[in-house]
């Protein structure tokens, strides 16, 4: 009687040493994985946040002003053709924005609610969680400091806002528009910056 429960044993841990050794057999044959981007996680978004938004413009000089213009204004043109060349992503190039300066006070406050509304728009990217800390700030901004650098990145926060987010929190397009920024106006000056093409 024994005997037969040892044979019944033996055959159930050939049969599981069969499945095992097939699984390992087959699983070698499929095609190697193709290489895959790395996700970003959450702190690589944060820093790139971070480096989007809360980067000082660097303010132009006369030399510059004219540099900028030279290369603006293409005076060769290439008649030759080429063959067709597979367009690379260009690396950040920089761009001419007109801002109005801030007192120091008033420069304090604008970076303080831009360090409010930068880790805002990290936070509402995690589950569970929403853009309002984010929203309120940009709009504070907005509106205390419109011609400012700092209300240009929170009209840009809201401008990359989801647009499931836009419609949740109401934001207009006017609260999204940085077109002003891009020509000069009473009271501000040049500045550069070097942006992302997203």
């Amino acid at each position: 009687m024994n005997t037969i429960w040892l044979k019944i044993m033996g055959l159930a841990v050939l049969a599981v040493a069969v499945f095992i050794l097939i699984g390992v057999f087959t699983s070698g044959t499929d095609s190697e994985p193709a290489e895959e981007e790395p996700q970003k996680t959450f702190a690589d978004q944060v820093e790139e946040d971070k480096q989007r938004f809360l980067t000082e413009p660097q303010a132009l000089d006369s030399q510059n002003q004219t540099a900028i213009k030279e290369q603006a204004s293409p005076t060769e043109t290439v008649t030759q053709s080429a063959p067709p060349v597979v367009s690379q992503p260009k690396p950040a190039q920089p761009v001419t924005l007109y801002f109005k300066e801030l007192g120091e006070i008033e420069k304090i406050e604008a970076e303080r609610l831009l360090n409010v509304a930068v880790p805002g728009r990290s936070i509402g990217r995690l589950p569970m969680t929403g853009s309002k800390l984010m929203v309120d700030s940009c709009r504070t901004i907005i509106r205390r400091w419109p011609d400012s650098f700092y209300a240009y990145n929170a009209k840009r926060m809201l401008a990359d806002l989801p647009e499931r987010y836009q419609q949740r929190y109401q934001v207009t397009d006017q609260e999204k528009d940085v077109s002003m920024f891009f020509k000069p106006r009473s009271g501000t000056k040049p500045f550069t910056i070097k942006e992302d093409s997203r």
